[in-house]
């Protein structure tokens, strides 16, 4: 599916198409993860990244990508 937004010339001319494209990926991407739509994988997938590289982007913007607080983690690791 393809989605168009408009954005003036010199935008696009600073920056070019794909780099455009990629960031709104990117930042998409960010934002379905922040609001729990999808998970990570996916969401590295739709961003065109490995997961790891996703999750240290998620990371650098402080979305949290473990989905449970530091007891349900603790008890998971101890169990």
């Amino acid at each position: 599916m393809q989605v168009m937004i408009e954005l003036p010339k010199e935008v696009v001319a600073f920056q070019g198409e794909e780099q455009i494209q990629d960031d709104v990926q990117l930042s998409y991407s960010l934002w379905l993860v922040r609001t729990g739509r999808i998970t990570v994988g996916k969401a590295a997938e739709l961003a065109g990244l490995d997961i790891y590289k996703f999750m240290s982007i998620c990371k650098d913007n402080r979305i949290p990508v473990i989905d449970c607080d530091r007891d349900e983690l603790k008890q998971a690791m101890e169990g």
